[in-house]
Formats: C-alpha cells, structure tokens, sequence
C-alpha cells in the first residue's frame, strides 16, 4: 500500500463515485452500477474492510471467488466491470493504488454461457429438503436450508435472529436492525418485519433450537443467537455463505451430476472448496430461487416485496428468474 494514500470508508467512496458517476451516465446504467456496488459494499462489510486503501490483489481475487457462486459468469464479467470502474476512479482520488483496477480479474466465459443469474430451483429445494427432513430433521443446515427457502431473507437476517425472535404463538420469527448490538440489514430500519414461516416450518426451527448439538451462546451483548458456530459464537455472513453451499452440494442429497466421486471431487472433503462446484448455489442463488417460487406460486409481488424486504423495481430487475411461459400461466390463472 502506498504511503500518500488517504483513507476512505467503502460506504464513503462507493457515495462519492456515484456522485461523479450520475451526471454522464442513462438512468438505466446508473441504476445498475448502484446495485453492482450494493453487491461490493455487502462483501467489504463481511470482510471488515473499513478503509479502500487496504484492497490489493488477493483481497478482489477473493471477491471474485465470493460472487462467482452467485451469478452466471456473463452477469459476473458485468458487475465486475463497475467495480473496475470505481476503483480507477478511487485511484484518481488517492483512495486506492495506481493500477489496482487491473488486478481485478474476470473469469473466462464457458461457451453457451447464460445471462441469467444463478438461482436455486424449486425441485431442488424439494428434493434437499426432504433429505434432511428424513435424515437430518433440526439440524443446523436443516433450519437454515428452510429458513432461507421459506423466507427469502438475505444471509444477513438469518445472522441476525436470536432465539428469542421466535413468535410461537404466530408461527413467525421477527427481523430487527439492532446495529448497537451487532447486528444489521441491509435496508437498516425499513427492513424490520415479522415474517410468517406456518406451523411446519416453524417446527424445524424449534426443533434445531432445542437440539441438544446446537451450542448455546449468550455473545457480548447478552444476546442468544439462534445459528451458532462449533466455535461458541454467531456465525459470520461468510460461515454462513459456506454452511449453504456445502448443504446444498447435489451429492449431499443425491447421485454427483458431474460424475465425480468424493476422492476425486475438488469441492468436497476436509481440503476441499465447496464453491467450485459446478452446482454450488449460494444464500442469494437461494433468496433469488425462493422469490421466483413465491411468485410462481401466485404470490402477488407487492406481498413478495414486503416479505422479502426488497423494492418491487429490485424485485422484477435482479430476482424473478421466472420463464415468459412461467409468467403467462400465471397472469391466466387470475384472468376472469
């Protein structure tokens, strides 16, 4: 890191940057390069980067590896392009070194390469959830896996429920921004809600909140998280990322659809990266699959916005995976 740079807060450079970005930019383009930087700003604050002066090399090759799981890698080479963008800026207002943007490597494209992102599919979802509903039922990736399914909430959320967030007598689990106790979510206070799960799935989470392999934790605030780490403490939005790719490998729950064995299989063992597998999906490939259900399912989208604390242009832009042929037989199940 060079001696003449100047600190800047992520949050502080990525504001100053769209400043100077708005006047000469489509709304359009604007829009999509916040939201692409939103994406940045998520990954900074899980890594506890608080000052751009500290980014160099390894730390974007490790931002590129968090993001590939989530997006198809057309989508990706996209919201990299924005990233690089900033950073050449930043580098103009001494916030980051000369040349940084270069290191900023996109993947190569696989031929047929897809422009839609990467979701978890409902058959999917079905089929890992009736695995652990018969051999695995309370245990910790059984409840996350449900929650995350169920609810559509960002990984942020999950991290941030205590167990004295369970509503019994509703069915439900309330989301609260509690910043002064070491929580956030992404929207601040807009994103506090009760989310209704239903009877069955409440009980997968009771059942995981008493089981007796779930480490009890009072952390430093005096609250009791309800996903805890081996570790004795709340899990992190990274713990979190890897607990649901690995829960979610196909051969998990199922025949490997790459035909790899667990020896020769790169994303599997104790020495292996869950995220290269072809299959991996993520807590937003899960946000975005769940989104998708929920409106194929009829669920109006004002309902889905509201539920899963995400503005109805967000909405229709960057989650509804839906097909053309999937949104018609929809619009024809309410025609008069």
């Amino acid at each position: 890191m060079s001696d003449d740079l100047q600190p800047l807060s992520p949050e502080e450079g990525v504001d100053r940057f769209l400043r100077h970005h708005r006047p000469s930019v489509r709304d359009t383009s604007f829009r999509n390069a916040k939201h692409r930087l939103s994406v940045f700003l998520e990954w900074c604050d899980e890594r506890d980067i608080e000052n751009l002066n500290d980014l160099d090399g390894r730390e974007l090759a490790d931002f590129v590896d968090w993001r590939r799981a989530d997006v198809a890698p057309i989508t990706l080479q996209k919201q990299l392009s924005s990233v690089r963008q900033a950073l050449r800026w930043w580098a103009d207002i001494e916030a980051v070194d000369e040349g940084l943007a270069e290191k900023l490597h996109s993947p190569d494209l696989p031929d047929g390469a897809k422009s839609k992102d990467v979701f978890l599919d409902a058959q999917r979802a079905k089929t890992a959830l009736e695995y652990f509903d018969r051999h695995h039922y309370g245990s910790r990736d059984h409840a996350l896996i449900a929650l995350l399914w169920r609810t559509g909430m960002r990984r942020s959320a999950a991290q941030s429920i205590d167990v004295d967030d369970l509503e019994p007598d509703d069915h439900a689990i309330r989301v609260e921004h509690r910043p002064e106790t070491g929580t956030t979510l992404k929207n601040g206070d807009d994103g506090n809600r009760w989310v209704y799960l239903g009877p069955k799935w409440f009980a997968v989470l009771t059942a995981y909140r008493d089981n007796p392999d779930r480490p009890r934790v009072t952390d430093d605030h005096g609250r009791q998280p309800l996903f805890t780490s081996q570790q004795g403490t709340r899990p992190t939005g990274d713990t979190i990322y890897k607990w649901v790719v690995r829960a979610l490998h196909p051969c998990t729950y199922g025949e490997c659809p790459h035909d790899e064995t667990p020896r020769s299989c790169d994303a599997r063992g104790s020495d292996g990266h869950p995220a290269q597998c072809p299959s991996a999906r993520s807590p937003h490939a899960i946000r975005r699959g769940a989104i998708t259900h929920h409106l194929n399912q009829e669920t109006t989208p004002e309902i889905v916005s509201e539920r899963m604390d995400v503005s109805l242009e967000v909405l229709y832009e960057h989650y509804d995976a839906r097909t053309e042929r999937e949104k018609m037989e929809v619009r024809r199940e309410n025609l008069p």
